[in-house]
């Protein structure tokens, strides 16, 4: 998982990061209900930086009543502006509309840390209460049919005199949204619509606690004798955490993708990768009280009756025409076009493994909880390349700042770090930055960091905002961070991490980075639109392979010595080794994920319609998909990513073809005439612009799949 942002009802989204002005009746109401209570979560933000959330005094008790009060306070807002006596126009409707609801976005950026950073027991229960009753204040907003009259005046007066670029944007999303969501439909079929959300809310909570229960639970402990091939920073962090645990002596691998995945890569221990493999991949698949299967049914029957009622065959025809791809053909179009390369070369690379295994004197034959460790294995025998070894240069702290010197060099930006205790944190291993502009010091915003794993924390990484940045009411100031899920390493050690989890936090990097560069009106306008918002952030990836981050970060955590020119040399040859892998465990998930959807789910068996179509793609049975149906929190914890996992291929054939625009331009990838152009059309924008658009004026024509498949090794290199 590279990135999922807390996903909030459609009326939460309309009112993110906005700052609301209100009439004074309005004012006088929110007063007194503001001042019936202390709750700290519902007040405005104080201290530096135009303030900062008061994360210091964040209290799981506080959440609920602070929710309701927020709900109630934005539906003031709403009501105001549908009951207002003067005609709709833009200033009085969509203006407004952008203004309301702040204090329900405060409140709601503590709920996203609770739920994704901090979660516990007990939020998890205020969680499963709350999340009905946001279903509900999202459809009073989505159905009140006084509200959407006007938007529809708006919107109509629009087509005869345009309005400015940006105000039509913000018109033309907020309607679609809208029409989108059932404004448009009878009483009758906005009852049931109204309904089907508040259970599907529901659900998908069910389903994030019950993967979370899994990811907590099975935890695999191993004893001195089990630990062959374990590095040694490995095998400490291990003992920490199972001391931590109470399992003192002992070591613990979590049921998390950060440990799972060194283990099955390094372990000599046969019998326990099986033991860690299946522990990860059968999360929310354990026919027990946590399983997720009935849930996920439920919900695919639930989302196709809701489209239904609008008018569309299934859900990935409503889903996707407001995306990139416009339908889901287009989309199988393009996963189709890869699957059959990806899996050619996936046979390629098992007989690769079996044959070394042979040599090996290894009598075996390839099994999923094989395939790291072999391919491991050919890697080094291959191009003489181990990652143990690359590891070596690879420091958490030393990579971050190979961030800011790529932030630096492309944007103009400066990180410097906050005075310790100046910015209240939710937890003491997250870290502040102050973003500058360079070269005036103009404040940009604060970056916050919050890199380890830990209990209470969902697993994989992700970015967000607190505040986004808007010219809108003359706060510009955004506050973002970055969420990681690193193995703490034990005292006195350097935290060293993989090239693919550094490759991972280059790309959250790049969707903080895209929020610092928005250069934006409306909050509306922040948003993004799904199978293009992870163009940025796949692109930013790129420079950690570039010769000057290679030569001034990537430094060995014990002597401080640059990686040798060999070693560099070999990461570059081997950087389209085990692409098969890599593509077909994501392509598997992404195929799923539309085929679910578009089939008929009235008597689905969720494990066997997964099994059935894996066959009938001939998936290779040596490896699973990367996200396996009953754990796909991208689909299935919530709507951001469902029918929409296919966008991040959608989004590397983007990030390939605008690669390959920077490796021919004459200053490479640090050549500053095209960074300009990189941050003017394809980061300031956000969602001011067609994103097609936006591409043609970077790259002066559209994205060819061919330098996608050029990227991964599946056709011959323009060289």
């Amino acid at each position: 998982m590279k990135t999922q942002k807390l996903i909030k009802p459609l009326a939460i989204c309309m009112i993110l990061s906005v700052i609301s002005c209100k009439d004074e009746a309005k004012k006088d109401s929110e007063n007194d209900l503001l001042a019936s209570n202390n709750n700290v979560l519902l007040q405005e933000w104080t201290g530096p930086y135009d303030g900062v959330p008061a994360f210091d005094k964040m209290n799981v008790n506080d959440i609920k009543e602070a929710v309701e009060i927020g709900m109630a306070l934005s539906l003031e807002d709403i009501d105001a502006i549908a009951n207002n006596a003067e005609a709709p126009t833009f200033e009085n409707t969509i203006v407004e509309m952008e203004r309301s609801g702040k204090e329900l976005d405060r409140v709601l950026t503590y709920y996203g840390i609770l739920s994704s950073n901090m979660s516990s027991p007990e939020f998890r229960k205020v969680r499963g209460e709350l999340a009905p009753k946001l279903s509900e204040y999202s459809s009073k907003i989505s159905q009140n049919e006084k509200l959407f009259e006007r938007i529809k005046t708006v919107y109509q007066a629009s087509k005869d005199t345009p309005l400015e670029a940006d105000q039509q944007r913000v018109v033309d999303l907020v309607y679609k949204r809208f029409e989108m969501n059932g404004a448009n439909l009878d009483a009758e079929k906005k009852k049931r619509y109204a309904e089907i959300n508040k259970e599907l809310s529901s659900l998908y909570n069910d389903f994030s606690n019950n993967v979370l229960h899994d990811e907590e639970n099975y935890v695999t402990y191993l004893t001195k004798d089990q630990l062959g091939g374990l590095s040694d920073g490995f095998i400490k962090s291990a003992a920490k955490i199972a001391s931590d645990k109470g399992q003192e002596g002992k070591y613990a691998i979590t049921n998390t993708r950060s440990s799972m995945d060194p283990f099955l890569t390094y372990s000599t221990e046969r019998e326990l990768r099986e033991q860690v493999w299946r522990n990860y991949y059968s999360r929310g698949d354990n026919n027990d009280e946590y399983d997720n299967k009935d849930i996920i049914a439920e919900i695919l029957k639930l989302r196709k009756e809701r489209v239904g009622l609008l008018g569309y065959n299934n859900y990935a025809e409503w889903r996707l025409q407001d995306r990139m791809a416009k339908n889901p053909e287009n989309a199988m179009a393009l996963m189709d076009a890869v699957w059959p390369a990806a899996i050619a070369r996936v046979k390629e690379e098992v007989a690769d493994m079996q044959a070394l295994a042979s040599e090996l004197g290894d009598d075996l034959s390839i099994k999923p909880w094989d395939y790291r460790y072999y391919a491991e294995k050919v890697r080094q025998a291959k191009y003489d390349l181990d990652s143990e070894e690359v590891k070596q240069y690879l420091q958490l702290d030393k990579l971050t700042d190979a961030l800011f010197y790529t932030a630096d060099r492309i944007f103009n930006y400066k990180f410097t770090p906050v005075k310790e205790g100046s910015v209240p944190v939710f937890h003491p291993d997250v870290k502040v930055w102050e973003v500058t502009d360079k070269d005036s010091g103009a404040h940009v915003g604060l970056w916050y960091l919050d890199p380890f794993a830990r209990e209470g924390k969902r697993s994989g990484a992700w970015a967000t905002t607190y505040r986004s940045h808007t010219t809108f009411d003359g706060k510009t100031n955004v506050l973002a961070s970055n969420n990681s899920n690193f193995v703490k390493a034990a005292p006195g050690e350097p935290v060293l991490v993989s090239w693919d989890d550094a490759t991972t936090f280059f790309h959250e990097f790049g969707h903080a980075l895209h929020f610092y560069s928005s250069n934006v009106k409306y909050p509306t306008l922040n948003g993004g639109v799904r199978d293009y918002t992870e163009f940025q952030s796949q692109l930013l990836e790129r420079w950690l392979s570039t010769d000057e981050v290679i030569n001034k970060f990537l430094v060995h955590h014990e002597t401080g010595e640059p990686m040798p020119a060999d070693l560099v040399a070999k990461i570059k040859k081997a950087a389209t080794f085990n692409q098969g892998f890599a593509t077909t465990e994501y392509l598997a998930s992404a195929i799923m994920d539309m085929k679910l959807h578009l089939a008929d789910p009235t008597n689905i068996d969720v494990g066997t319609f997964e099994r059935e179509t894996l066959a009938q793609l001939k998936m290779p049975e040596e490896l699973p998909m990367r996200h396996r149906t009953p754990h796909f929190g991208h689909v299935f914890a919530g709507e951001g990513y469902a029918t929409a996992y296919y966008g991040y291929m959608w989004a590397d054939v983007l990030t390939s073809d605008a690669s390959e625009a920077f490796r021919e331009a004459p200053g490479g990838f640090y050549d500053k005439e095209l960074a300009d152009k990189l941050v003017k059309y394809l980061f300031a924008p956000r969602n001011a612009m067609d994103p097609a658009d936006a591409f043609r004026k970077f790259r002066g024509r559209d994205a060819k799949i061919e330098a996608l498949l050029r990227d991964r090794g599946f056709l011959a290199t323009n060289n």
